[in-house]
């Protein structure tokens, strides 16, 4: 006879809420800067950088609290931190804002499709890992250079959140971008000249955008944004998980990280995935020691992400009135981490290094070719220059 497993405390529960509501305020907190400033520089208004903020709050908070609540497993969603990284790259395509959030739901429809089709779900798995971290590192590099531009540009505002940076590196690392996000509102404050009306209409609010399809931002968007997204993110989502012993059935996972995003495309917002970063605190022994009782932490997740996004529009108005290359700092102090872990998994392997330096060179670059932009490029050369290199037999 199995002894029963005993009812479970109220410790039992403190400690997953706990670890969830951190992984939601580390995560909103380390990369929405990024999130407003990538929908600004592709066309969006304060207003709709604000909605497409809001927008995805809602949306991951829902997929947090209801997938973990149905199947009592610590799956955990968020937004595509990468996909906003390369959107911030792209600038304003031909027809605007409403042609991003067409390109925002056309991969959408990728996604799901990726959800329902198997040999899509097994084309994109097929990428190398090196590649796929090459195009992922030759983005952010232009992102991470934002400090050491705005410490030459502006020093005596970019300094000290830099310091604040470093100095939460060392003593609390894991809160050192939100430490960074503190500080740079500080120096705002102090600096910066509010003009009146700036928080005029700041209430959270989802504002409609009829999404406008153009090859344009078709080409430059959605495809660069699909491959980032599923590479990125919800491939390594499922590692994450499986290392922490949750084993995910990744179809259905894909069609309703597509749905979700189709809906917030109407919105201005960006794609929803599997969590990668954060996922690891949810699914992780931080969570809870027994795996069974840790999908909790999903769950407070979620509903602290749909209370972080009722100050979505109020962040957008301010970060509108701020130094654009101060809140780009911001964003790319928080993506140093992903620069360092995407930059060693691209050049692990010898094999892999030389093609994935040309992925990284390439997409890096910042061309565009027949209206095609650089990471599109990068991904296709460093799989070719692989496959030429593989198909050479040893002497």
């Amino acid at each position: 006879m199995t002894t029963p497993s005993p009812a479970p405390s109220r410790r039992d529960y403190a400690q997953p809420v706990i670890a969830g509501v951190l992984a939601a305020i580390v995560g909103y907190a380390s990369t929405f800067t990024l999130m407003l400033a990538a929908l600004t520089g592709a066309g969006a208004s304060p207003q709709q950088a604000g909605s497409g903020l809001f927008a995805v709050c809602l949306a991951i908070g829902v997929l947090n609290i209801v997938v973990a609540w149905r199947v009592r497993t610590p799956i955990s969603f968020a937004w595509t931190t990468p996909g906003a990284a390369f959107l911030l790259t792209v600038g304003e395509p031909v027809g605007g804002f409403p042609a991003v959030a067409g390109a925002f739901l056309a991969c959408a429809a990728l996604i799901v499709l990726t959800g329902l089709i198997r040999p899509l779900a097994r084309l994109v798995a097929a990428i190398p890992a090196a590649i796929a971290n090459a195009m992922l590192a030759g983005m952010l590099l232009t992102l991470c250079l934002a400090p050491i531009t705005a410490i030459a540009e502006m020093p005596w505002q970019a300094l000290p959140i830099l310091l604040a940076w470093a100095v939460g590196l060392r003593f609390a690392r894991r809160y050192a971008v939100p430490i960074a996000v503190a500080a740079t509102a500080v120096v705002l404050v102090a600096t910066t000249h509010l003009p009146a009306g700036t928080f005029d209409g700041a209430w959270p609010a989802l504002v409609p955008i009829m999404p406008a399809f153009t090859l344009d931002a078709l080409i430059r968007i959605t495809f660069p944004l699909y491959i980032v997204t599923m590479a990125s993110q919800n491939l390594p989502g499922i590692a994450v998980m499986k290392a922490n012993g949750f084993t995910l059935q990744p179809g259905p996972i894909f069609v309703l990280t597509g749905l979700a995003s189709a809906a917030t495309a109407f919105f201005g917002g960006i794609a929803n995935n599997l969590a990668a970063i954060t996922a690891a605190i949810c699914a992780g022994p931080e969570a809870h020691p027994d795996p069974a009782r840790r999908w909790p932490a999903p769950v407070a997740a979620g509903f602290t992400y749909l209370l972080l996004g009722l100050a979505a529009s109020l962040a957008a108005a301010f970060i509108a009135a701020s130094p654009p290359l101060l809140i780009q700092a911001v964003a790319g102090l928080a993506l140093f981490s992903s620069l360092a872990s995407s930059l060693a998994g691209a050049l692990t392997e010898e094999d892999t290094r030389l093609p994935a330096i040309l992925t990284f060179v390439a997409t890096a670059s910042g061309i565009t070719i027949m209206g095609i932009g650089a990471p599109f490029w990068g991904l296709v050369g460093g799989i070719a220059l692989l496959l030429l290199l593989r198909s050479q037999k040893p002497a």
